[in-house]
């Protein structure tokens, strides 16, 4: 009598692991990609308190606060990419209000605001003189 040895999976077997696969991922992916926008919008709140505290700084030196451009030149380039007037960070959009606000505008106030938009749902975040404000949907 000669033994058999079968090696490897019945087609069943391994239909039932894609079909376990796939519910798993179907349940975790919508979990992931909130995970990933709040991890995204705690990252944007740390930079406008590091901003901020850039801006209480620069007042203190010139007695005045900083332009969009001065702040991310005092923090080394981090906050974002410039685009016009604008920053860009990650899916961001961070702004000054004026756009190119004056010496004189810029002695008593400023308002710094990043927005951005996914699935219909709008995040704002507006950074002043008196804090940073998280504006939620």
């Amino acid at each position: 009598m000669v033994k058999r040895s079968e090696r490897g999976f019945s087609i069943i077997e391994l239909v039932l692991v894609v079909l376990v696969i796939g519910i798993i991922a179907t349940i975790a992916i919508p979990y992931l990609q909130r995970a990933v926008t709040a991890s995204e919008n705690g990252n944007m709140y740390a930079t406008l308190h590091s901003m901020a505290t850039t801006e209480s700084a620069f007042y203190s030196q010139r007695s005045r606060y900083a332009r969009l451009n001065e702040v991310n030149n005092l923090m080394a380039g981090s906050v974002g990419t410039p685009s016009g007037n604008d920053l860009i960070r990650g899916k961001f959009v961070i702004r000054m209000t004026p756009p190119a606000p004056t010496d004189g505008e810029l002695q008593n106030s400023y308002i710094i605001t990043a927005t951005r938009t996914i699935d219909g749902i709008t995040y704002l975040y507006k950074v002043s003189e008196s804090g940073i404000d998280p504006i939620f949907p």
